[in-house]
This record gives C-alpha cells, sequence and structure tokens, in this order.
C-alpha cells in the first residue's frame, strides 16, 4: 500500500536539484536557463516549456505576472530499478479548439521523446468557463528498443517559490489523527495525502491539493468520476513549497504502447484553496457529479439525544423535547444505542420490546412539533452478530483474507460492492424510513469515508479496486432508498474525522463538522464544505459541545452553518467527561443564539468563500449575503484594530453588531474598513442605506 510520497522529500530535493542549485547561484527565475519553445495557457495562467519539456507556471493575477515557479521536471516516469525519466527533447506543438461538457476552450499538445525511446504527450485544456484552471493528460509511449518496466508515473509537479511570507496549505486527505485539513507549511512539512486508506478504517477524501502564499496559490488533483488510490503530497523544500499527483501502477510497455494518467488538473488562483475547490465542484458537475439540492429539513436546528449516551432511556429522550422545542431546534435524533448491535440492527429490547414501540417513538417526536431522525452505521458488522455468523460472504477482505476493522465499535467492514450488503442496506433503509416514520437519517463512522480494494473471491470482482470504486454507488443507493420512501427525508451523511470524499456527496443533503476538534475545524470544514457542494450546502457545525468551550455557536452560525446541539435536562448526561446538562445560564444562552439562527437561516445564502484568505488575513474572516444584506464573522481570541468589510455594492452601508444588537455605524466599498474591538468572535450585519429590504 502506498502510504507516502513516490518522491519523499530527499527524492524531490534530488530531483530538483539543479533547480535549487541555479536558483542560489543565479537568482530567482533563471534556473534550468533554457527559454521557453512552447506554452499553452489562458488570461490567467500560462504553462511554458523548455527544450527538455521542464515546465514552469506563470500567473496573472490581479493584473500583475508573475513566475510562480521555475522551471523544473513536472510530469516523469519512475521505472522498476529507480531511474527516473525526466528529460524530453522537445518536438512539436499542437494547437486546436474544443467544445465539449466544459463549453468553449483550447486544447494545446506539446510533444517530446526521452533518450531512453519514450515519448511524452501533455494535453493541456484551458476553458473560457473556468479560468486559470488547466485540464491535463499526459501520456508515455515506448517508441523503440527493449520493454520498459515503469513503476509509477507523476504529473503537476511544481514548487511555488517563495516570496519570504510563508505558505499556506490544503490536503484533501484522510488521516487517523483526525489533522486540520488546512496548515501552515514549515520548513520540514512533509505530508504524503495518499487517498487510500491511511489505517483500517481512515482513508479517501477528496482528490485535490493546494499551497498559497499572500498573492498567489497553485494547486493540482484529479477530475475521475471515481475515487483512484493516488497520491498527493505537499513537502516543503528551500525553493518553495511543492504539489504533484503521483500514481504508483506498475507496467510494462513494449514498443508502440502507451501509459496514459489519470485526467488531473493545474490551477493558480488568489487567495486561499476556496477558488480551487469551487472550480473543481463546478467542473465535476459538468461531468455529472453534484451535491443535490437541499430541502428546507436540512436546514433547520437540530438537537441531537448523545448526550445521554447509548444508555439512554425512553423517558428522559422524550421528556426533553418540549424543552427542545421551546428553544427553537426542529430535530429531535435518536443516536447509538438503540440497536443490539451494528450488522443485525435488532431493536435494543431494554428500550423497544417491538417494532410497534419504534413507531410509536417516532410518531411521538412528530407529536411533540419536532421531526425524527435515526443514527446508522451502515457497511459495519460486530462480532456475534447474526449476519457475521450467517453472511461472512459479505465482508470486505484485503489479499491475506483479513478483515478491514471498524475500530469505534470493534466492528468489521463490508463490500459495498457486493450486492447481498446492497440489499441487505437497501431494505433496512427502506424499513427506518418508509415503515417506522423517521424523516431522516444520521450516517455515521469514519470507515463510511473510503474502503480498502476487497479480495473476497465469494464477490468475483473484477479487480479489487471496485469496492473502492462502487463505494459512492453504495451511498447512491442508500440516498436513492431513504428519498423514494420520503421525498423530502435529510440523509446526513457524518464520516467522524474524516476528509469528506468528494464522490460521496452527490449523494447526501447534510453535511456536519463530523467530530470537530475545535471550533477552528468547525470553521474551516464549513468554507471547504461551501466549495465543494455549493455556497448554500446545508452544513451544520456538530454538537456546539464539541467545539471551544463547548458553547461557540458564534463559528457555525457566522459561517452560515445549521447549529446543532446534544444538551441534556433536566438531568445530567453521560458518557466520558458529560457536561451537557442545560443550565439556566445555557439555556439563555441557547436560546438567544437559536432565535438569531432562526430569523436569519445563514446556511440558505450564498457563502463568499473567495474575500477573505483564511490562512493570511487577520482576523479570521467569513461572509455570507442573504437577502440583499451581507453578513460578517470576524474570529480572533481578542482584537483591537480594523477590520475590512470586503465584496460591499455601491453606496453606503449600515452596520450592526447582531448578537449584541449594537449600531457600528456605517461603510462602503470605498471606505470598507471601521474600527474593531472585540473577544472571540464578531458578527456583523450589513444592511444597504438606501432601498433597505423588508
Amino acid at each position: 500500500m502506498l502510504t507516502r510520497p513516490l518522491l519523499h522529500r530527499r527524492g524531490l530535493l534530488s530531483l530538483m536539484g539543479g533547480t535549487v542549485l541555479a536558483t542560489g547561484a543565479m537568482g530567482a527565475g533563471r534556473a534550468w536557463a533554457g527559454p521557453a519553445v512552447a506554452q499553452a495557457g489562458d488570461e490567467m495562467l500560462t504553462v511554458a516549456f523548455d527544450s527538455s519539456m521542464n515546465s514552469r507556471l506563470i500567473s496573472r493575477l490581479g493584473g500583475r505576472t508573475a513566475a510562480l515557479t521555475d522551471f523544473a521536471p513536472s510530469e516523469t516516469v519512475t521505472l522498476a530499478d529507480d531511474r527516473i525519466i525526466d528529460r524530453f527533447a522537445f518536438v512539436d506543438q499542437d494547437r486546436q479548439a474544443v467544445n465539449d461538457v466544459h463549453g468553449a476552450g483550447v486544447r494545446h499538445t506539446v510533444r517530446g521523446v526521452s533518450p531512453e525511446g519514450l515519448e511524452k504527450t501533455v494535453a493541456l485544456t484551458f476553458y473560457d468557463r473556468y479560468p486559470g484552471f488547466g485540464l491535463m493528460k499526459v501520456s508515455w509511449r515506448a517508441t523503440r528498443g527493449e520493454p520498459l518496466a515503469i513503476k509509477s508515473w507523476r504529473v503537476g509537479g511544481h514548487t511555488l517559490k517563495s516570496s519570504g511570507a510563508g505558505f499556506w496549505s490544503w490536503s484533501g486527505s484522510t488521516h487517523e489523527d483526525r489533522r486540520d485539513w488546512v496548515q501552515p507549511v514549515g520548513e520540514d512539512f512533509d505530508q504524503a495525502n495518499f487517498m487510500g486508506m491511511n489505517a483500517s478504517d481512515y482513508g479517501s477524501g477528496t482528490p485535490v491539493a493546494d499551497v498559497w502564499r499572500p498573492d498567489a496559490g497553485l494547486a493540482v488533483g484529479h477530475v475521475e468520476l471515481t475515487p483512484k488510490l493516488i497520491a498527493l503530497p505537499i513537502v516543503a523544500t528551500p525553493a518553495g513549497a511543492s504539489v504533484a499527483l503521483e500514481e504508483a501502477r506498475p507496467v510494462t510497455l513494449n514498443p508502440g504502447e502507451t501509459l496514459t494518467s489519470l485526467d488531473t488538473f493545474v490551477t493558480t488562483h488568489r487567495r486561499d484553496y476556496y477558488a480551487t475547490l469551487d472550480a473543481y465542484r463546478r467542473v465535476m458537475a459538468d461531468r455529472g457529479l453534484a451535491a443535490p439540492k437541499a430541502p428546507d429539513g436540512s436546514y433547520e436546528a437540530i438537537w441531537c439525544a448523545w448526550g445521554y449516551d447509548r444508555d439512554f432511556t425512553v423517558a428522559e429522550i422524550e421528556g426533553t423535547y418540549a424543552k427542545v422545542r421551546d428553544l427553537g431546534f426542529k430535530w429531535a435524533v435518536l443516536d447509538d444505542g438503540w440497536q443490539t448491535n451494528e450488522g443485525d440492527w435488532a431493536l435494543d429490547p431494554r428500550k423497544f420490546h417491538t417494532e410497534a414501540d419504534m413507531i410509536a417513538f417516532a410518531r411521538n417526536i412528530r407529536a411533540a412539533g419536532l421531526k425524527p431522525k435515526l443514527w446508522l452505521a451502515p457497511l459495519a458488522v460486530d462480532p456475534g452478530s447474526d449476519l457475521l455468523h450467517d453472511h461472512t460472504d459479505m465482508l470486505l477482505l484485503d489479499e491475506n483474507g483479513a478483515v478491514q476493522d471498524v475500530t469505534w465499535w470493534n466492528a468489521f467492514t463490508l463490500c459495498p460492492a457486493y450486492e447481498p450488503t446492497r440489499d441487505y442496506t437497501r431494505k433496512l433503509v427502506h424499513k427506518i424510513i418508509g415503515e417506522w416514520g423517521f424523516q431522516g437519517l444520521k450516517l455515521d463512522g469514519q470507515h463510511m469515508n473510503g474502503v480498502a480494494p476487497c479480495y473476497n473471491p465469494a464477490h468475483n470482482h473484477a479487480r479489487p479496486e471496485e469496492s473502492v470504486e462502487k463505494l459512492q454507488d453504495f451511498w447512491k443507493m442508500v440516498y436513492d432508498t431513504a428519498r423514494e420512501a420520503d421525498p423530502e427525508a435529510v440523509v446526513e451523511f457524518c464520516p467522524c474525522g474524516t476528509a469528506y470524499a468528494f464522490h460521496n456527496l452527490p449523494y447526501t443533503n447534510q453535511v456536519p463538522a463530523s467530530d470537530p476538534l475545535s471550533s477552528w475545524q468547525v470553521r474551516l470544514k464549513g468554507k471547504s464544505l461551501k466549495a465543494l457542494m455549493g455556497r448554500d450546502a446545508a452544513y451544520a457545525g456538530d454538537h456546539v459541545e464539541l467545539s471551544d468551550g463547548g458553547n461557540d455557536f458564534a463559528s457555525s452560525v457566522g459561517i452560515g452553518a445549521v447549529i446543532s446541539t446534544k444538551f441534556t435536562w433536566p438531568h445530567e448526561g453521560r458518557g466520558k467527561d458529560a457536561n451537557f446538562l442545560l443550565t439556566p445560564e445555557r439555556e439563555a444562552l441557547w436560546r438567544k443564539w437559536a432565535d438569531i439562527y432562526n430569523a436569519r437561516m445563514l446556511p440558505k445564502g450564498q457563502y463568499l468563500g473567495e474575500l477573505y484568505d483564511i490562512g493570511f488575513d487577520r482576523p479570521e474572516a467569513h461572509a455570507v449575503a442573504k437577502g440583499g444584506r451581507l453578513y460578517y464573522a470576524f474570529y480572533a481570541p481578542e482584537w483591537d484594530g480594523p477590520v475590512e468589510l470586503r465584496g460591499l455594492g455601491e453606496g453606503a452601508w449600515r452596520l450592526t453588531d447582531y448578537f449584541n444588537g449594537v449600531d457600528l455605524g456605517s461603510a462602503s466599498a470605498e471606505a470598507p474598513r471601521i474600527p474593531a474591538r472585540f473577544e472571540k468572535f464578531l458578527l456583523i450585519e450589513a444592511t444597504p442605506m438606501q432601498g433597505d429590504p423588508a
């Protein structure tokens, strides 16, 4: 299993040795001193090639032309004996107009040949609708001599040059330590970003890697319609911050045979990663993968019974409904603990004696003026369950015949590409929505994000990777089944602590922060998922009790996220470090935030992620447009200084601190800065002073 870059830090420095030495000897911009002999691009980005088909990226951001990278080998192959073929004598270039699912554009084809007899062809297409976003496919054809045994290939290998101000990064890979998706790139930064399994139940993600400095950034990724087992390493080097896309795919090329890369992209952008993910989302939508339009229920405030833990009683949950409704929350979620085990999904007789009891439970939630949602962890099966005893054939097995563990529940993973697994799950989902009467599903578990290749002989897979690539089809089946039973069903997808796999997102209409480790994660995940699913995506901040201080509703409300809580009342909850009781002080605060949330409903607005840089801007800032108004959120432990209200339209705008109800004066596009002093957060509502919306 590939778990590190094919070219780790030392190997990358070796490959780049000429660049680093030349830069130091001759000055930035003169490495690989040969002039450009071919180029491809548009008004925002040019990819220039020298006579050895090394490439460099030149941006035209904000009217300024700048070389983002030096000439260096960007598309290479590594042979079985670890030799790297990275020099290809330029042969020719072709240019032709195209018009396809992405609209009108121009395809540039650049060709060269290596001394080893390997012909490289780089096809770069730039579309009018996606300035600065080049789609790329590379092929290597053996033209003569002995067969070439190739171990791996690498494309989009570029190093963003240092400006002296440092770098930030966004990585779409999943890690067991549930690290931040957004991280500064220190001098020893080296993250492989393998898109397969990085632990038994942590893997997959969104196949994009992005690095940026204050004035410019670059990113690479792939636009295939299914997940691929590739790496997207981000590595700090003396020259800057490096990105690439790599795949370990052993193949022997006989003369005349060709190795072709995945459909990939390279792009440049201003400010942080938001522009990259937004363009990636729109390109993938052109290709048929897009998040669904969320129903109104996806935006309604959530109360979850998880504060009572697995050992809940029905009476204590039902005793909380009146308080939930009174505070302004709309959903009541029954979490883990209603079942005997993961796999059988039989009712725990200590809580529900018969299915009639479960039907009555859902009915009682509706009678209380709330909506019922039920927790479920598909694809997990417990040792000792009847399902595992009777259907070991459903298990996902690795090449050694071993199971894939789901660590949280001490369970095993079922194969999503095996039809009996699909049939069993389909019937279960239909029962929950169509028979028991729940109006939503909370799908939960880090194992849902990605799975390993399956070698179970009972499944007759054409390729072991079918399990990886067909996981999204499994979630489509779950989503479609729920929506067929109830067209307004909310299907929440919570792959605990993982970097969401983009290919699963078309089959959910609500995504939470998924066990955030901090308020910072609530906000950065919100920015990411608004980019990947749409500006009005139904993103939820997850239980507020998981935020900084256990009460940071501001991090959800300010960025346009659905609010959520797991408070208990009138008694304390259970579980490790339980501190969920709705005290009188909390009740007043929870009520205030719910009133603010319900009055403005900012998740239905348009998140303006391109206005601020989450890495370099201070204080951290976010903006949402809704109903003719603009809503700004600023975050810092303490702040005393100016804040800038970007994106204001014509004329003057009246400003209100809408949490404290304080008039902050006015601002305009010509004078967007105002003095501010706050602790933790400042939320501003900007209203046009002429033609105020009703």
